[in-house]
Parts: structure tokens; sequence; C-alpha cells
């Protein structure tokens, strides 16, 4: 796996990072979303460095100038609920892709432990394309790996992107062991540990509840 993080550098990123995580501004949901909305722009700023292009000629009332033009058959896949503002973000920037939607949750089965269950998947043919995925918060990876056993059934991709804001270093490797070794991690910032309850430490809290409200 090719990881791309971004916290040994700073930017306007840190930003936005440090607002998703703090307790009192997390208060203003849609102050949330917007951030991690900002987050995946940046992020795609950074993935579309390492896309497709070629020159193309593009005619201006005065002229014509070459320019280099992004090409690329792009899918962008988010985990419901939390990956949707994530998904916008991406979407602002990479606005001709097409979409995918899957749930995905854990379902505990004691306090601490759980199963990751998939019960919705709406995608389109991913044959040649470039799958992107989002996923703001890489705990254990268990989501992932679950979301991309299913994708698998839709085709496959030329390339796969995997794009997340927070992460632990024990979801990492665990992606790292499922993914093939040519997939892109580009992730804005890593922390130490995962709680007894596979959650991130200091982490930000749950990225759904915080974006849409608590759920049941």
């Amino acid at each position: 796996m090719i990881i791309h993080k971004f916290d040994s550098e700073n930017s306007i990123l840190n930003k936005f990072i440090a607002e998703i995580r703090d307790v009192e501004i997390q208060k203003d949901s849609m102050r949330f979303r917007r951030n991690i909305e900002r987050i995946g722009e940046i992020m795609s700023y950074e993935v579309s460095k390492n896309l497709h292009y070629k020159p193309s000629d593009v005619t201006t009332p005065l002229g014509i100038k070459q320019i280099d033009k992004f090409e690329n058959n792009i899918v962008l896949c988010s985990i419901l609920r939390a990956g949707l503002p994530l998904h916008h973000g991406l979407l602002n920037y990479f606005d001709d892709a097409e979409n995918a939607f899957i749930s995905a949750y854990r379902k505990h089965t004691t306090e601490t432990e759980f199963e990751i269950v998939v019960e919705y998947f709406a995608s389109p043919s991913l044959d040649d394309k470039i799958l992107i995925l989002a996923d703001p918060m890489l705990a254990t990876g268990q989501s992932l790996i679950s979301v991309f056993e299913g994708l698998k059934n839709h085709g496959t991709p030329k390339e796969i992107h995997i794009v997340s804001v927070i992460g632990s270093q024990t979801g990492i490797d665990n992606i790292k062991n499922s993914f093939p070794n040519s997939v892109h991690l580009w992730i804005a910032t890593v922390d130490e540990k995962l709680n007894d309850k596979g959650y991130i430490i200091p982490g930000l809290g749950d990225a759904g509840d915080l974006a849409f409200g608590k759920k049941l």
C-alpha cells in the first residue's frame, strides 16, 4: 500500500482538523459537516496530482491554448452515513464522477466486540475505472475491508484510492494486509491508538453522530 499522510507538514488543513476535534466547535453540526467537506476538497486536490492527464486544445475568444486536461473515469464510493460530508467534498472537485453508496455499521456482540454488517449497495460498474473509497474514520479498518469485499462483485477497477480523515496505526496495518499493494491511502492525520471499544484515541468521537445527530 502506498501511504500519503499529511500531518507531518503544516497547512490550512490543520485548522479544519483542529475544529472537527474541538468539543465546543463540534456542537455546531453544520460547521462539522462543512469542515469534513473542506477536508475532502483538499484531499481531492492532492489525489488529482496522481491521476492521468492528456494534452487538449482549448479554444478561447482570442485563440487556442493547449492544456493538459484531466482524463479519468472515477467512481466515488462512500460508506453511509458518516462518509457523506467527505463524499460531498470529493464530488465538489471530481464533479463528473459516478457515485456508489454502501451501508456498513458495527453490530456489537458484546460491549467491546462487534462485526461489520453491510446491508445496502448501490454502485455502477467498476471495470477499468478509478475507485475512490471515502471513509472519514479509519479505526479498525474492518468497514473498509468489508466494503472492498462487497465491491468485488461490481467489477475490477484499474486503480483504488482510499481517502480518510483520521486513522489509527492499527487500522492502517489491517487494511494493508487486505488491499493490493498498488492501492493508495490518502489520510490527513494518524492517532496513537484505539480504545477497547475500537474507537480512535484521541480521535473526535462518532463522525456520523456529529454530522447528522445521535442514532438509537
